[in-house]
């Protein structure tokens, strides 16, 4: 009998961080301790400039009062949610589309 072992892997905070923002936060204290692991960090990175992207451009997008510049952005926020939670599944560390590498690089003071 197999059995998926996942703690101590970081998988755990890495999937709770693209629930809400409130994730985020919950698993960036998860990641706190001595079991700090770089798949965690990586995914709460990169969830936390989701969530933020998220309320960033809904701003701006709001300001338009078009539905095909809304569902637009409502499409664009739900692909790069669903990649990097298939990613945190699959304990990989794949940036999300387009904007991934900059959350690495903006969110550096997550380690």
């Amino acid at each position: 009998m197999e059995t998926n072992n996942t703690s101590g892997t970081g998988k755990t905070p890495a999937i709770i961080a693209y629930l809400t923002i409130l994730g985020t936060i919950i698993a960036f204290y998860m990641n706190q301790d001595e079991k700090k692991t770089s798949l965690a960090s990586f995914h709460i990175r990169q969830a936390l400039g989701i969530h933020i992207s998220f309320y960033l451009l809904g701003a701006l997008v709001s300001l338009f009062d078009s539905w095909p510049i809304t569902s637009a952005f409502y499409i664009f926020i739900l692909v790069l949610w669903v990649f990097g939670l298939i990613t945190a599944i699959q304990s990989e560390e794949k940036s999300t589309p387009i904007l991934g590498p900059y959350f690495q690089q903006w969110f550096t003071f997550i380690k």
